[in-house]
């Protein structure tokens, strides 16, 4: 392991427009549950699939299960960053990495303090009222009793894309454009099985693409280095 790390220093150290994509592992060490590891929420047991709970349909359908889920199990308020978002915001400080680009909907790369951060799949820190998009933070959700209501009665949805939802143009405008102009791509914490997001990373021009992911992924081949290790193991030796 010590030859990959030394060799992603040396990626690092010779590119100055970095990208970093990134999924749930990334969080998994800030005491956040992935989704489809053997611990993750798609293998736990609920009333529901967590895939059914996480729909469009769902969510107008059954308000009031979902928020419980959501509430239980997305709420990440307390959850601070690790080594990986603290090492990624001084990469941005320092002028290598220029956009994070994530799965990810915790905002701990913010907490961290990175400033450049395209989220694919939204945000719990960002919640609207459906009847008059009236703005709510974080804890207004999740202290709220049972379904959340705005002060004009309307319920209120994170900003959060669920499943049946298409993905944010302008996130998704800005993503690539960030991937086609980078010369390493850093690829994380992610089994790049979640469509669209995964295939984005097709729209990488650069010559170096590294990825980072405990188990084997469909884009293992494509990576001119691969390590398969955890985030937190990797980033505190870089």
């Amino acid at each position: 392991m010590q030859e990959k790390i030394t060799e992603l220093k040396r990626l690092i150290d010779k590119s100055n427009n970095i990208v970093f994509f990134g999924g749930a592992g990334v969080s998994t060490e800030s005491g956040i549950p992935d989704f489809r590891s053997k611990d993750g929420l798609y293998n736990q047991k609920y009333k529901y699939p967590p895939e059914e709970i996480l729909s469009h349909d769902f969510f107008m359908n059954n308000q009031k299960e979902f928020y419980r889920f959501y509430k239980e199990k997305k709420n990440s308020l307390k959850h601070k960053p690790n080594i990986t978002h603290i090492k990624l915001a001084k990469l941005e400080k320092q002028g290598k990495l220029k956009a994070i680009i994530t799965q990810n909907i915790d905002g701990l790369h913010q907490k961290a303090g990175s400033k450049k951060v395209y989220e694919l799949h939204g945000s719990i820190h960002r919640n609207y009222c459906l009847k008059c998009n009236k703005f709510y933070d974080a804890s207004y959700i999740f202290d709220s009793k049972e379904v959340p209501k705005c002060s004009c009665g309307g319920t209120i949805k994170p900003d959060v894309v669920l499943y049946q939802e298409a993905l944010e143009d302008d996130v998704v405008e800005k993503s690539i454009q960030t991937l086609m102009n980078s010369d390493l791509l850093i690829i994380a914490g992610t089994s790049l099985t979640v469509y669209p997001a995964s295939r984005l990373v097709n729209y990488f021009r650069g010559k170096n693409i590294v990825l980072i992911n405990k188990d084997i992924t469909p884009y293992d081949n494509k990576a001119n280095l691969v390590i398969n290790e955890s985030l937190g193991k990797v980033f505190e030796r870089i």
